[in-house]
């Protein structure tokens, strides 16, 4: 005699009462099954709770036929073979093997655009147990962090943005061969990317060039996740922060998971643009940006999002929470100077700064103090010095040696007002000294020849 199947034991324990009676009354099955279907259960191997009312009435039927042998799971008949057809098969395994990385639902996709199968009909377990069965299904590592985490998303679209830096691929530019990094923002109640951008490093600078573009696109975020990089923990971008008035958070160090959400987007960005891009037609860092905008609005913000209400995509999550979105309002006139980054300088004596290797000149009252000098880093440029008050002290402009050349310089006004007392230097004091005691001499002599 085999032993009995603990699926089966399961599902004889919820059948319960109805295993019981005999004789059912007209209606009685129905109210049974449906207050069985109302109760919660320990499913074994699953994290359902409760059972619809139809499984329930299937159970009873298979009982009633076959005992509690007919509750056990039954082995499907067309294990290892698969109902896709020979041209959907041999496309999975071409799509599959020209790219191993790819998702299924990157396969799917794919077969999609190629008029293959019909959009939403391939079911991604259809495909997963193809791949398997052809040993190409790749499982991802369980998790052994022991640090507790909890699922959370924000209230409403703009409460709360995630930043993070990814690795690019490397391109042709006029100064050779460079590396390029992925910045990106994502809206965490939405998950629309409100700007990504390939820049060619991962500083400051280009972290608040990509924060200005989606401030400017989809208005102030509350509160932004970053890393906890020396990049983040710049001066410039905590300050720009503290202007606009966004918290600005940072995660623990090795704890991608505080950035889950944009973290799980890299990893579709890889599978649906790195993986698929031919990095050999691009032509410059411009054309490797167009292609991402061009996907990320057309493709990913119009694909629905498995974890969002109703599979929403992420454009129509973001648009339901417009009303939410703090706007620039009167910020958005003083938004560039708001990204301007400021620098202590030291005026020399001939009225000249120094950033960046140029020389800048300033108004030559100031020569000998310490200034703010107020640049744009993005333009590469000085545009004018602060106090430290904030107040605007005057504008800069590049020295320009032969201009200078002829240039009236400032001198200081030696003519005298006619009030004001006659300042005699040491000179010419001993001068008239010298002068009015040899006047006294020949005065001397001159008596006393007319006495004689």
């Amino acid at each position: 005699m085999t032993a009995i199947h603990p699926t089966a034991l399961f599902r004889l324990s919820v059948l319960g009462p109805l295993t019981s009676r005999i004789n059912l009354e007209r209606g009685e099955l129905c109210t049974i099954l449906k207050e069985l279907a109302n109760q919660a259960y320990l499913i074994p191997g699953s994290k359902r709770t409760y059972l619809s009312r139809q499984t329930i009435e299937k159970w009873y039927y298979d009982w009633q036929k076959g005992g509690i042998d007919a509750l056990a799971p039954k082995v499907r008949q067309d294990k290892n073979n698969s109902r896709l057809s020979k041209i959907i098969q041999d496309r999975l395994l071409v799509v599959k093997l020209d790219n191993p990385s790819r998702s299924i639902r990157t396969l799917i996709k794919i077969l999609e655009n190629q008029g293959l199968v019909t959009k939403d009909k391939l079911a991604k377990a259809t495909v997963h147990r193809f791949l398997r069965s052809k040993q190409l299904s790749q499982r991802s590592k369980t998790s052994v962090d022991t640090i507790e985490r909890r699922s959370f998303v924000a209230a409403h679209a703009g409460d709360l943005w995630q930043g993070d830096v990814l690795h690019g691929p490397t391109i042709a530019t006029p100064n050779g061969m460079r590396k390029t990094y992925l910045v990106s923002l994502l809206d965490d109640a939405s998950r629309l990317i409100t700007h990504s951008a390939f820049c060619l490093g991962e500083t400051a600078l280009d972290i608040e060039g990509v924060l200005k573009q989606a401030i400017l696109k989809r208005g102030l975020p509350k509160k932004l996740v970053i890393d906890n990089g020396p990049a983040y923990r710049a001066i410039s971008l905590q300050g720009i922060c503290a202007r606009l008035r966004i918290r600005l958070v940072y995660c623990r160090a090795r704890e991608p998971e505080a950035k889950g959400k944009l973290e799980r987007y890299h990893r579709t960005f890889r599978e649906q643009f790195l993986n698929e891009i031919h990095t050999h037609k691009l032509t410059s860092l411009d054309d490797l940006n167009a292609r991402l905008w061009a996907w990320v609005e057309h493709d990913y913000h119009q694909t629905p999002h498995s974890q969002l209400e109703d599979k929403k995509t992420p454009l129509e999550r973001y648009r339901q929470d417009i009303i939410h979105i703090q706007l620039l309002g009167l910020q958005a006139t003083q938004l560039n100077e708001i990204f301007y980054h400021r620098e202590l300088r030291k005026v020399r004596k001939d009225a000249t700064v120094h950033w960046e290797g140029l020389v800048y000149e300033v108004p030559h009252l100031y020569v000998g103090q310490t200034i703010t000098l107020v640049v744009d880093s993005h333009q590469q440029k000085a545009l004018y010095i602060e106090s430290a008050s904030g107040e605007r002290l005057g504008e800069v402009t590049l020295l320009d040696k032969i201009a200078n050349l002829q240039r009236k310089r400032q001198r200081p006004n030696l003519t005298s007002t006619p009030n004001a007392p006659r300042v005699i230097d040491a000179v010419e004091h001993a001068y008239d000294q010298y002068q009015a005691e040899l006047d006294l001499t020949n005065t001397t002599i001159t008596t006393k020849k007319q006495g004689a």
